[in-house]
C-alpha cells in the first residue's frame, strides 16, 4: 500500500494521524534505536526524517537505521535536495508556496525529482505553508521567504485552497521547529473548512491539549519532534498520539 493511502486510512480509523519528527543532527545515534521503539509502543504512525539544516549528521545512515529499527512508515521531510534516500518509504515533495521564492516554488524540485524517481520512493506532493510563530525560524531563513501574518487565516486559507487546485495532496502548516508559538486555531480551522485534502500542522506543539486542539479545528495530521529531543519528555509521547487519534481516546 501506499504511503499517502496508508495515511488517508489512518486518519479515517483514527479522526488524525500523529507523525514524529527525527533531525539527525539532533537524535543522538545511540538513543535511535530506544526512541523509536518507545514511539511504536506509545502510538506514533509514523515518522518524518529530515531537517532545515544539517551540519553534523549523515543522513543516509540515519533514515537507514530508522529502518532497521522500525517498521513504521519513514518519510524524508527534506530540508534540501541531498536529503534522498532509497531506504525511506515515501518523500514529501514540498513547495514553499507561502512565499515567493522561485527555487522553493519549484527551482530546487527540477533538481530533486530524477534522484527520487531513481531511489524508488513514493513523493508525495505537499504544499509548505509558512507561518508566523513570533521568531524568525530555521525554515523561514533558509527558504528566504516572508511566512503568512498568524492574525491572516483567510491568506492561509486561499494559499491552502490554490494548492489543492495546482494538485497537491497535503496541506502543510508550519510554524517551525522551536517556534514561540503555534499555528493559530483559527488559522487551522480555516484552511480545512476551504479545503478537502489532509491539513498538517507542525511547529510549537508542546502539549497533548494543543495537539488535541489543532485536530478539533481540522488538523489530519499532527507533527511533534523539537519536544521530544529531550529525553526527560519522552513519556508524553503516548499522551500526544491519545490526544491525536481522537476517534480512540478521550484526553483526560
Amino acid at each position: 500500500m501506499k504511503i499517502y493511502n496508508q495515511l488517508l486510512n489512518t486518519i479515517k480509523e483514527k479522526g488524525a494521524a500523529y507523525l514524529v519528527l527525527l533531525d539527525p543532527d539532533k537524535l543522538p545515534e545511540n538513543k535511535l534505536a530506544g526512541f523509536l521503539k518507545h514511539c511504536e509502543k506509545s502510538g506514533v504512525d509514523g515518522f518524518l526524517v529530515g531537517g532545515s539544516l544539517m551540519v553534523n549528521g549523515d543522513f543516509e545512515t540515519f533514515i537507514e537505521k530508522v529502518k532497521v529499527n522500525t517498521n513504521l512508515p519513514s518519510i524524508i521531510f527534506p530540508g534540501s535536495i541531498t536529503q534522498v534516500s532509497s531506504f525511506a518509504d515515501a518523500i514529501l515533495f514540498l513547495s514553499v508556496v507561502s512565499g515567493r521564492n522561485p527555487e522553493h516554488l519549484i527551482g530546487k524540485h527540477v533538481l530533486a525529482a530524477p534522484s527520487i524517481k531513481k531511489s524508488g520512493i513514493e513523493p508525495i506532493a505537499t504544499a509548505y505553508i509558512l507561518i508566523e510563530s513570533g521568531s524568525t525560524t530555521t525554515a523561514i531563513y533558509m527558504s528566504g521567504s516572508l511566512p503568512i501574518p498568524r492574525n491572516k487565516p483567510e491568506i492561509a486559507a486561499a494559499t491552502a485552497l490554490a494548492s489543492e487546485y495546482l494538485g497537491m495532496k497535503l496541506i502543510y502548516l508550519e510554524a517551525g521547529s522551536g517556534a514561540d508559538n503555534s499555528v493559530p486555531n483559527e488559522m487551522v480551522k480555516s484552511v480545512s473548512n476551504q479545503c478537502t485534502i489532509p491539513v498538517i500542522v507542525g511547529g510549537g506543539i508542546r502539549n497533548p491539549q494543543t495537539a488535541r486542539e489543532k485536530v478539533e479545528n481540522g488538523a489530519s495530521i499532527i507533527v511533534t519532534g523539537n519536544y521530544f529531543e529531550d529525553e526527560n519528555n519522552w513519556d508524553l509521547i503516548k499522551d500526544f498520539a491519545s490526544a491525536v487519534h481522537i476517534k480512540q481516546s478521550i484526553l483526560v
